[in-house]
């Protein structure tokens, strides 16, 4: 069965760039009836916050993203612990004791050299007295793993088939000097006890790919490594790459703007595409057209307009059964609140507008009375009959009769003293349901 993951670290609320690694995992596993896990890469206890990963469960679920399992590393340190363990006793995890400064300066000796700045394996020539007086110094270790030098190939399911030379890479720290675990051992050990067997992330893990590889196959044998994916990444339209800790573009921030979390999925995932960004009415329409294989390789950004702009379109496909709920949230219900969601949807940018448009048909508005003789004469040919869709037409042909009024001399003032606005809705689809008293009370202004 297919099962991927999406392993945020909850230092920080997610973005839209999270988001579309999230949708992308979500998408190809509910394609392929399988499993979504969240793992909340959590091993850095000083700045994992309990907050931040119920805000990240909180916008996965605004976003329509439900998954199936959730777990946090940091009550996973058992199984850490024996494949570290493991390693050790297979000779591919050993300790060095260089300091920070010691390999930056040994790194900037290569490079003024023309040599490439990969860690040269000095500490596996210590001997053990060499490292015990150097632990006796106050050195502690930190362990890396001893990658073999072939070359690791896999077929990755955006760039087609990849590979990397693990003799042109350093050694990987995989616990530092305090005994904590970098990302790269946790991972792999929870991909293998979760059963993951798809990873799709950013590209910016591409040269991790090749040190995983050889985890897998040192840990749980040769051909366990899963299929891999690296996408491209979501940039701001400067170019400049979004950051949890800087709040850029966060999902939370754009749900308090009113953003559609429809049009957050749709630019996710179909930005640096091949399929264009469009609206669609559901996560089973986006899940329809989406298609690893049709991401590019180039860059993929966006803007907050055209973002904004897509809410909008999205907003005003959406049909009224789409909305009912949403629509009850804001206390409009009943007969009319399908005729005022078809009549207003094409107007709205947000969807809180909607209760703008509801006080016009239903409460109280300031009107504006543009021409009061005008008015009167309008009030004096408002038909009698319970108002329809007709009714707008029937009535505004009177008045043009009457006074020769044309164009937006004939519309403009009915429209301000109706609504109080000087643009929006239909007024033939809003005038029935504004109702003949309220219509009256306005023209006369009788009623705010």
């Amino acid at each position: 069965m297919t099962k991927v993951r999406f392993a945020p670290s909850p230092t920080g609320r997610i973005h839209i760039g999270n988001a579309r690694t999230a949708f992308f995992n979500w998408l190809f596993a509910k394609k392929r009836l399988g499993e979504f896990v969240l793992r909340f890469d959590d091993t850095d206890l000083e700045r994992s916050k309990e907050e931040y990963a119920q805000a990240i469960e909180v916008d996965l679920a605004w976003l329509g993203i439900r998954p199936d399992l959730v777990v946090r590393q940091s009550q996973r340190f058992a199984l850490y612990d024996a494949a570290a363990q493991k390693l050790k006793a297979a000779g591919r995890l050993y300790p060095c004791y260089e300091t920070a400064d010691e390999l930056d300066r040994r790194r900037k000796r290569q490079i003024a050299r023309g040599q490439p700045p990969v860690y040269d394996r000095a500490a596996l020539n210590l001997t053990p007295d060499e490292r015990a007086q150097l632990e006796a110094s106050g050195r502690r270790p930190h362990w890396r793993f001893k990658l073999e030098d072939r070359t690791m190939h896999w077929d990755d399911l955006v760039r087609g088939a990849s590979h990397i030379e693990s003799g042109s890479l350093s050694d990987p720290v995989l616990i530092r000097e305090d005994e904590t675990y970098l990302y790269t051992l946790p991972s792999v050990v929870d991909d293998i006890d979760l059963g993951i067997t798809h990873v799709i992330r950013g590209e910016d893990h591409v040269t991790n790919t090749a040190v995983q590889i050889q985890l897998f196959e040192t840990l749980a044998g040769a051909g366990h490594a899963p299929v891999f994916g690296h996408h491209n990444l979501l940039t701001a339209a400067s170019g400049e790459g979004l950051s949890k800790r800087s709040g850029a573009l966060s999902i939370g921030g754009l749900r308090d703007a009113g953003i559609e979390p429809l049009a957050v999925a749709a630019l996710a995932v179909l930005t640096g595409s091949s399929d264009s960004v469009h609206p669609v009415a559901s996560l089973d329409e986006l899940g329809a057209v989406f298609d690893l294989s049709h991401v590019s390789r180039n860059a993929a950004r966006f803007d907050e307009a055209e973002l904004a702009a897509l809410s909008a379109r999205t907003l005003h496909a959406l049909s009224f059964e789409d909305m009912r709920e949403r629509l009850a949230h804001f206390d409009i219900a009943g007969a009319k609140a399908e005729p005022f969601w078809l009549a207003v949807r094409g107007n709205l940018s947000q969807l809180r507008e909607v209760l703008d448009w509801w006080r016009v048909v239903e409460g109280e508005i300031t009107c504006v009375i543009e021409d009061a003789d005008y008015c009167a004469q309008a009030l004096a040919l408002l038909p009698d009959e319970v108002f329809d869709e007709k009714s707008w037409s029937r009535w505004t042909q009177a008045i043009k009769e009457k006074t020769g009024r044309k164009g937006k001399a004939l519309f403009h003032p009915l429209r301000l003293a109706l609504t109080g606005r000087d643009q929006g809705p239909e007024l033939a689809a809003l005038l029935p349901l504004i109702g003949r008293a309220t219509a009256m009370a306005r023209l006369s202004a009788l009623s705010a």
